[in-house]
């Protein structure tokens, strides 16, 4: 009888179109019937998925297009004029990682070393690199040729490195041991009680936030693990409550409370900084991790936040991209509301799984 309904249901609203909007909606029915049929099949084999992809699904589409121009942009990027270079940070730190092996090798990184030696002396020979980029990359070059054994392609990027003015004499962004970390005092249950106190607040008081406590934030989530420490993401601002408002309406499931929030960040994840398609899930991991910090740092000083979920819909997509003008290759992660939570205000219990549903001994 339900089915009956449904049926009686759709075919009204059929007839209340005009006959082209009929066919069209009669068409996408039609097409999502096929699609829910060769799910199961397509799914037996990656030809298959590409095939149902290519034919029945443009949901890829923009992620497809997304890595390759960041592949292109990788190529076409120029370290002279940039503030930070992907390449650059992760052949120091492929080097970094050569100098801490256990056995050391004697010889190490002679595969990429020129080229990182002329990475090195290209942004060194520029002025947007950042300072504290070049003064690392510096010193464990430094400190790599100092130690490594010499092979003629090692010798020749060595003279080149040495023949730079630029060097300091004392290197200090090198390698340590880990008994000279920075050490905490915070106890388990302090840590957990924090992580218990950050819940995801969607009414806030109407005070803005200091631009000074969000500087403070960022840099403590900069500290997240990244993978060859690229950092590929960046976060987007809009302090202004309009504005904020009106970008977080963009996304769904914000309704009845975007007007609210005083301070949006959006997380964007730049795949410019890889030239490979293996490595493209890392904008999704390496932004996810600094995010988690950055929600917990700014509980600490006084702000709550809530983490937002920003899907792929194409009509969204194309509004953002209106409102913000991000490239191709760049791709949001997720927006994040941040604000002075309204002590009023009410948050979800949220029950949380347990270790015994999320730990699996293998």
């Amino acid at each position: 009888m339900t089915e009956f309904i449904d049926k009686a249901a759709r075919f009204q609203r059929f007839a209340r179109r005009s006959p082209r909007q009929a066919a069209r909606a009669l068409f996408v029915v039609l097409l999502d019937r096929v699609r829910a049929g060769l799910i199961r099949p397509a799914s037996r084999s990656g030809f298959l998925a590409s095939v149902y992809f290519t034919f029945f699904s443009s949901r890829f589409y923009r992620e497809h297009r997304a890595v390759l121009s960041g592949i292109v942009a990788n190529r076409n990027s120029d370290i002279a004029v940039q503030r930070s270079s992907s390449q650059l940070r992760r052949n120091i730190h492929r080097l970094e990682k050569g100098l801490i092996m256990r056995p050391r090798r004697a010889v190490f990184a002679e595969d990429y070393i020129e080229a990182t030696v002329s990475l090195f002396l290209r942004g060194a020979a520029g002025t947007a690199l950042d300072r504290d980029e070049l003064k690392w990359a510096a010193d464990v070059l430094t400190t790599y040729f100092s130690i490594v054994a010499e092979t003629p392609r090692i010798k020749k990027a060595k003279e080149r490195f040495l023949a730079w003015p630029g060097k300091t004499p004392a290197p200090s962004f090198v390698p340590y041991p880990s008994s000279s970390r920075t050490r905490s005092d915070i106890s388990f249950d302090q840590l957990y009680t924090l992580f218990s106190e950050r819940r995801s607040v969607r009414w806030y008081s109407p005070a803005p936030v200091p631009e000074d406590l969000i500087e403070k934030a960022v840099s403590a989530a900069s500290l997240a693990s990244s993978a060859c420490n690229r950092q590929p993401y960046s976060f987007l601002l809009f302090r202004d409550p309009e504005k904020a408002a009106h970008i977080a309406s963009l996304a769904g499931g914000t309704g009845g409370f975007s007007k609210n929030i005083p301070c949006l960040i959006l997380v964007v994840g730049d795949l410019s900084y890889y030239v490979h398609e293996r490595d493209r899930h890392l904008v999704y991991i390496d932004s996810s991790l600094a995010s988690a910090q950055l929600m917990l740092a700014f509980q600490t000083l006084g702000l709550s936040t809530c983490a937002i979920n920003w899907p792929d819909v194409d009509e969204r997509e194309k509004a953002l991209q209106a409102a913000v003008g991000l490239k191709t290759h760049e791709r949001v992660i997720m927006f994040i509301a941040v604000g002075y939570a309204d002590r009023d205000g009410q948050i979800p219990y949220s029950q949380k799984k347990g270790a015994d549903l999320l730990l699996q001994a293998l």
